[in-house]
């Protein structure tokens, strides 16, 4: 019986270990996520701004307003 609970235990210890590991693989993901999700965040930050320039710039009709060049 010592020898069966000494595999049992062994079989466990090594569970944990993978467990372990599988988790701390798990966290590096998950930050390495949260980075690149902040980053996204900026990108998107910057091109909204940039949109609503453009779109401030923008004036319907504002090119038929002048005459071509040739005139």
């Amino acid at each position: 019986m010592d020898e069966d609970l000494a595999m049992r235990l062994a079989d466990m210890e090594a569970r944990l270990a993978h467990f372990e590991r599988l988790s701390e693989d798990l966290s590096d993901i998950v930050a390495r996520q949260a980075k690149d999700i902040d980053r996204l965040k900026q990108q998107v930050s910057a091109l909204s701004s940039r949109v609503l320039d453009m779109q401030q710039d923008w004036r319907p009709g504002a090119s038929d307003d002048k005459p071509p060049p040739h005139y």
